[in-house]
């Protein structure tokens, strides 16, 4: 056992790990949900063609999709509740390059009805970590009904 060892936190990091796992853009990208702790959540993205801009670079719409789901899965760890994206704002610092893209997500506020989560890009070349983009995102904590009480498009009444 380890001082991190939360067992209270194991049912959450499952079903967490359960939901990010039927992401479809997960999967699609090919992203991974490399680290789970109970306020934090690390994203990671190895670099393929399709992933891409013109010039070589990520699009800035792979670090935005991390920063958009890091937020949201850390700020799930909080409480163990269903959260959604209220907003964030990006900031790219610099050119993400390199074979990697990792986004580490953490709560600085948890709450009852938003969390304010911190989330940071880097971009690993040659084996060293470069800081590519910061954000702060607020988040929206749903009960546990709420998913329930989604309509999705595409199936018959609500799932």
């Amino acid at each position: 056992m380890t001082a991190d060892f939360d067992p209270d936190f194991t049912p959450i990091a499952k079903t967490i790990r359960d939901s990010v796992g039927q992401q479809g853009f997960m999967n699609h990208i090919g992203a991974e949900l490399s680290e789970l702790k109970r306020g934090s959540c690390t994203l990671v993205v190895d670099r393929r063609p399709e992933l891409l801009q013109q010039n070589g670079l990520f699009h800035g719409g792979v670090t935005a999709f991390l920063v958009d789901n890091a937020t949201t899965i850390a700020a799930a760890t909080s409480r163990g509740q269903p959260a959604l994206t209220a907003e964030y704002k990006l900031n790219l610092l610099s050119p993400a390059s390199g074979d990697r893209l990792i986004c580490r997500a953490r709560v600085i506020k948890p709450g009852r009805q938003v969390a304010v989560v911190g989330a940071d890009v880097f971009c690993v070349i040659d084996g060293i970590e470069k800081h590519t983009a910061t954000a702060l995102a607020s988040i929206a904590m749903l009960d546990e009904k709420a998913p329930a009480r989604i309509t999705k498009p595409g199936l018959t009444g609500r799932a």
